[in-house]
């Protein structure tokens, strides 16, 4: 028996329910106030039997059943992203479910799997239909129990993409971490080495006596790697041209490790004739150790910057965290549009550098700030950025647009995906609905973002094509 047949052994198709199935029928919550005559509206539904572990509902799968649970227990669950399944509830003897997707004509937003052999009351759609009409009492109970589950469920999954988006961008942030603090803990173990390096070859000096001229020369070499910048940037073929140049002149000159060292002096634009006056004052091995002393110099100015890139990288991703995460608990705040969307590409940014996706700007300068009382703004850039890059192409473009017309704000969002197909397009924005493989999204993205932008006074409207999806975010500057 696979997962989707029901059991049938001992299946019970009178048209009046047996004496055993109203007595249990009277423990159900929304049939407990229904008088004897009433109950018999129920007549003609079917009772079944499943087995332990048996898959009754599948996720996403058009529902055409209203069950009561008899005896037994049902879990509700979501598919994981590694293929496992995230219980939320488990249904005991009691629990009615399947009004929602009939009654919503949504399709089944979880999976429902037996626990333990149950025993369940199955409603056909008409069947169901005839219920809700000709059975006032019956209607008024499934209607008011619909109500709170679909609240419930909503509630739910709603803290599943919230959870699910928060572990996202914990895995972002780590990744995005990461990076600049290998880059930093390297730079300072090179650093280190550098130190003991020049540690090495000024205890070298300090057993030479050296002339007036010799120590200006030093002087003059250390001010001239201190007081350096970086060049503008060579060709390829240029810089490869000025290393061999210099690797050549400094083994003529007897220099050790001179193709190692040439790279490093290059960057900071010294050639032979810079080292010229060390070549004139010193002989011997003290040529080539000044050379080096000045090669660890420079490198440790170069690792010095490195560390402080990396520093500031994290800075500024704590900034961005910052910003994305912080919203006035209402009051009235003054958002800045802009910045609220840079901070949030920083956040899916390596998303971004995964699919090598390209990310076109085009942020209006003088776009007025958003005054409002209201919260969630991040989360509609990091719905459309986050559907956006799904859909774009490895190697794709996503371009951003802001600009102001009167009192409306206007964001604008595209891709050049593949598109939305004519079928999907009056259904995005529904709750739960989603394109997306099982375990991979919810459907709730999009429908986040309407509720946001509603709440905002707004509206969000969307364009789509093969290759080219495009949804454009209005927002009125007055929204409280």
């Amino acid at each position: 028996m696979n997962d989707l047949e029901i059991n049938t052994a001992g299946l019970q198709g009178s048209t009046t329910l047996s004496a055993e199935a109203l007595v249990q029928l009277r423990s159900v919550p929304i049939l407990s106030s229904l008088d004897d005559q009433t109950i018999h509206c129920l007549d003609g539904a079917t009772e079944k039997w499943i087995d332990r572990d048996q898959l009754l509902i599948k996720q996403g799968e058009s529902t055409h059943e209203f069950w009561i649970l008899l005896e037994g227990a049902i879990r509700i669950s979501y598919p994981t992203i590694e293929g496992g399944e995230q219980v939320v509830h488990v249904l005991e003897p009691g629990a009615s479910f399947g009004e929602v997707p009939l009654l919503a004509s949504i399709p089944a937003p979880a999976n429902l799997r037996a626990t333990e052999p149950s025993h369940l009351l199955m409603l056909t759609e008409d069947h169901f239909w005839n219920l809700m009409t000709q059975c006032p009492g019956v209607r008024k109970a499934v209607l008011g129990n619909m109500a709170m589950r679909l609240a419930k469920q909503q509630q739910a999954t709603f803290q599943q993409e919230k959870m699910a988006a928060l572990g996202t961008l914990a895995a972002g942030l780590m990744h995005e971490l990461n990076n600049p603090g290998t880059a930093a803990r390297r730079a300072s173990t090179q650093l280190r080495e550098n130190l003991m390096r020049m540690h090495r070859l000024t205890s070298k000096f300090t057993r030479t006596t050296l002339t007036e001229a010799q120590k200006k020369c030093i002087y003059d070499l250390q001010e001239f790697a201190l007081s350096s910048k970086p060049l503008v940037a060579m060709s390829t073929l240029d810089l490869a041209d000025a290393e061999e140049a210099l690797a050549e002149w400094m083994e003529t000159a007897e220099i050790e490790d001179a193709w190692k060292l040439a790279p490093t002096l290059v960057a900071i634009g010294i050639d032979s004739r810079t080292l010229d006056c060390a070549r004139q004052s010193f002989t011997g091995p003290i040529f080539s150790d000044t050379v080096n002393w000045l090669e660890a110099l420079v490198s440790s100015m170069q690792l010095v910057g490195t560390i402080e890139e990396s520093i500031g990288r994290v800075t500024e991703l704590v900034a961005a965290v910052k910003s994305y995460a912080y919203e006035s608990r209402g009051q009235k705040q003054a958002i800045d549009i802009n910045r609220s969307i840079l901070a949030t590409l920083i956040i899916v940014g390596h998303k971004l550098r995964e699919k090598q996706i390209t990310v076109e700007k085009n942020l209006a300068r003088d776009l007025p700030l958003l005054q409002t009382d209201c919260k969630g703004i991040n989360q509609i850039w990091t719905n459309l950025l986050d559907n956006a890059i799904d859909a774009a192409p490895q190697g794709g473009k996503i371009s951003l647009k802001t600009w102001a017309d009167g009192q409306d704000l206007f964001i604008l969002v595209s891709d050049n995906g593949s598109g939305i197909p004519l079928e999907n397009q009056p259904h995005i924005f529904d709750t739960f609905y989603t394109t997306k493989p099982v375990g991979v999204g919810t459907g709730l993205g999009l429908g986040i973002v309407h509720r946001i932008v509603d709440q905002f006074g707004g509206t969000v409207r969307f364009s789509s094509t093969p290759g080219e999806t495009e949804f454009v975010v209005r927002i009125p500057n007055h929204a409280s």
